[in-house]
């Protein structure tokens, strides 16, 4: 027997099989079309495609595993968070879904706390609402496309929306609802304080549960379109991280994790809520029931990788450029790279600020300007662990996920940036494999998420920091923190001259 576990991802949907053991036995993956981005800090998918790759992928992972539907006792869904799905009457998307690294509605964040009051959206949430959050996307669709607004009537994330193709219900848990900035995070509900004082129809929301319930059971039309069986249970699952968080072993205080995809998180638990005042982290709650995590958030981790290759290096594995980084020295000669791609969370909450290298002169190479990427991008994730710690929460080592931990380079590199102990796991899937184990959760195979982690999850390596590249990297990470206030001013021109 096997439970299933699907991440709908930004580049692609990924169905994992594990079976009563908690062991990975097959996974496939369905790439996505690109997302759109028809100006500079926009970003759209379409909820249909995603869909369409989670049907393949699905079916994929059956085919290679060899197994029937009907040997999937549960199945647990993750997902990118934040985005936006507006479903009209007869449950049909209305237009593409503004995801998680759009950055277009910081109008509308300014309208919330002048509306709302700052200090109570915090009071409220336990956040600030930031312009990756869901709630100021919907307000941009209400001010700039009403036609689309005036039709809605439900509105979900996107995992939530596969959960709809699958079961037909509307429903979300509390760790991806954490991130739309409506949500009571401490009490783990919809913050009737803040609908009301925003004016929202709290109709519009869906049905909020605890991460391993089951929410609903495959109907025969999705039975049909994915070869899974008629009446399977699907689970709440959770957002992307903490359901990587999950895959990873984060249940319990004194280990974080570090998870390098498109974007970058390092993700702590907490057993109780608590918030870094000026919001430059993020305090939700975790797929375990009576839990919170606290996280920060680099918007572009392993999207500046991803775009050094696509534009600078068309074709280049991604291996050959790491290995051709490791030719140039610790601190790249000098040379920064900034990742904000797509703007910036923590520690900084500017939607306006942009990406680059710092210190470039004649004598750099090209194996300095991917290490310094490389290491632009560690210092990023750096930033959000300290600032963890600064709230009290003890780390005593860190696991990698993601495609950062893939690379051993990049693994001795982030123990020596964070001086601090790096371990990996058995499976490197993340959140499929923790959508997976909540399924089993959900369905009685084990009676805890903690259980199950404590049963399943093992670290196989690590690395300690070496005490010379640590103190290089201290020195290089005092530098770098020094670059963003020295440029903030001049991010909102740079905004300003956008097509």
């Amino acid at each position: 027997m096997y439970w299933m576990g699907i991440d709908v991802g930004t580049g692609g949907t990924r169905a994992l099989l594990v079976n009563d053991k908690g062991e990975v036995r097959h996974g496939f993956t369905s790439p996505h079309d690109e997302m759109r981005m028809e100006r500079p800090m926009w970003a759209e998918q379409r909820p249909e495609n995603w869909w369409d790759a989670s049907q393949a992928a699905m079916q994929g992972v059956l085919k290679h595993a060899d197994a029937k539907g009907s040997d999937v006792r549960g199945i647990g869904l993750s997902g990118q968070m934040h985005g936006l799905v507006m479903m009209d009457e007869a449950g049909k998307v209305i237009r593409p879904s503004l995801i998680w690294c759009d950055q277009r509605s910081q109008p509308q964040v300014d309208w919330i706390n002048e509306r709302a009051g700052k200090q109570n959206v915090v009071a409220w949430t336990a956040n600030p609402v930031l312009t990756g959050f869901t709630l100021p996307k919907l307000l941009w669709v209400r001010d700039h496309e009403p036609a689309h607004y005036g039709r809605l009537r439900r509105m979900l994330l996107p995992k939530d929306y596969l959960r709809y193709q699958l079961t037909g219900e509307y429903a979300t848990e509390v760790s991806d609802a954490s991130g739309t900035a409506l949500l009571d995070v401490v009490n783990r509900r919809w913050s009737t304080a803040l609908l009301e004082k925003l004016g929202l129809d709290a109709s519009i929301l869906p049905k909020v549960h605890e991460s391993p319930d089951v929410t609903g059971q495959l109907t025969k039309a999705a039975a049909q379109a994915t070869g899974l069986a008629e009446g399977t249970p699907v689970v709440g699952g959770g957002g992307d991280q903490a359901a990587s968080a999950v895959g990873n072993g984060i249940v319990s205080a004194g280990i974080a994790s570090c998870t390098v995809g498109t974007s970058g998180v390092v993700f702590a638990h907490l057993d109780k809520p608590s918030y870094d005042a000026p919001g430059r982290v993020h305090t939700f709650c975790h797929a375990v029931p009576g839990a919170w995590h606290v996280m920060g958030v680099t918007q572009g981790a392993g999207l500046s990788l991803q775009w050094f290759r696509n534009q600078l290096a068309p074709g280049a594995d991604y291996d050959a450029l790491t290995a051709e980084a490791a030719k140039a020295p610790p601190a790249s000669q000098g040379l920064f790279w900034l990742p904000y791609l797509m703007g910036e969370r923590t520690p900084h909450l500017d939607a306006n600020a942009r990406g680059g290298w710092i210190g470039l002169t004649a004598k750099h190479t090209r194996a300095d300007l991917i290490r310094s990427l490389l290491e632009g991008v560690s210092f990023s994730q750096k930033d959000c662990l300290t600032i963890i710690e600064q709230m009290g929460v003890r780390i005593s080592s860190v696991r990698l996920s993601g495609g950062g931990a893939r690379s051993e380079f990049w693994r001795r590199m982030f123990a020596n940036i964070f001086d601090r102990r790096v371990a990996t796991l058995a499976s490197q899937e993340g959140s499929a494999y923790g959508a997976a184990l909540l399924a089993m959760v959900g369905t009685g195979a084990f009676a805890s998420v903690p259980e199950a982690c404590s049963r399943v999850i093992r670290e196989t390596a690590s690395v300690d920091p070496n005490q010379d590249e640590a103190r290089t990297y201290g020195a290089a990470y005092e530098i770098y923190q020094s670059l963003y206030p020295a440029l903030k001013a001049v991010y909102p021109a740079i905004q300003g001259m956008r097509s």
